[in-house]
């Protein structure tokens, strides 16, 4: 476990937004197959990565300001998707010779869960599993998995369409690498798709009905 952060007593998870890293994203415009940024020089942050993807900008000043419990810093959430660190702390995740250690919603009720789960949250270290759990309450009740691989092979962000006045926005979901759809999306963060998972907790089943998951909300 890595050194984490606090505001006035409470654990503020690596991939937390904080108040001062917001920046206005510029207007979204048509371009050959997709959208863009009107703005292509936008304060000098590339808005395209190696693979095509047109990301929300972010600042990173992580610390500075409030912590928006409710929001994921994008380019935190990636890095730690990409390098298996833990979101809570940002050190490494935790690995055994099963996978690297997960939780997960509690959806035990969905056919075939939790093989081939789709997720934006990023996996956690041993010691910060009771953090999260504590913290976010659509996750008290979390099934701890082991992965033994995880592709990170979607993008979770606003799909637009177009429109007579240019493009449109719809709504925000994940597509997967290689899906023409990726062109018309701002990306916000990546999600995995796992396999070889092992169940190590299992809570009680919910009583509800699956919900899909699009994003990590906190």
């Amino acid at each position: 476990m890595s050194a984490v952060l606090t505001y006035k007593g409470h654990t503020v998870p690596h991939i937390t937004a904080w108040s001062s890293e917001h920046l206005k994203q510029p207007p979204v415009v048509r371009s050959a197959g997709g959208v863009t940024f009107a703005d292509i020089a936008f304060a000098g942050f590339p808005h395209r990565d190696s693979a095509g993807v047109l990301w929300q900008p972010w600042a990173l000043r992580q610390g500075d300001g409030m912590p928006e419990f409710g929001r994921v810093h994008g380019p935190r959430q990636r890095r730690a998707m990409r390098r298996r660190l833990c979101q809570v702390c940002g050190g490494p995740a935790d690995e055994n010779e099963q996978g690297t250690l997960w939780l997960l919603e509690n959806h035990v009720t969905a056919p075939g869960w939790p093989e081939r789960e789709v997720t934006t949250h990023p996996p956690v270290c041993a010691s910060c599993v009771p953090l999260v759990r504590s913290q976010c309450p659509h996750m008290q009740d979390a099934v701890t998995v082991r992965v033994g691989r995880a592709a990170v092979d979607g993008i979770y962000g606003l799909l637009y369409a177009a429109g007579l006045g240019g493009p449109v926005p719809g709504e925000a979901k994940v597509v997967f690498a290689g899906d023409p759809r990726v062109k018309w999306m701002v990306g916000a963060q990546l999600a995995a798709t796992l396999c070889n998972v092992t169940v190590v907790d299992r809570p009680e089943p919910v009583t509800e009905e699956p919900v899909v998951r699009a994003g990590a909300h906190r």
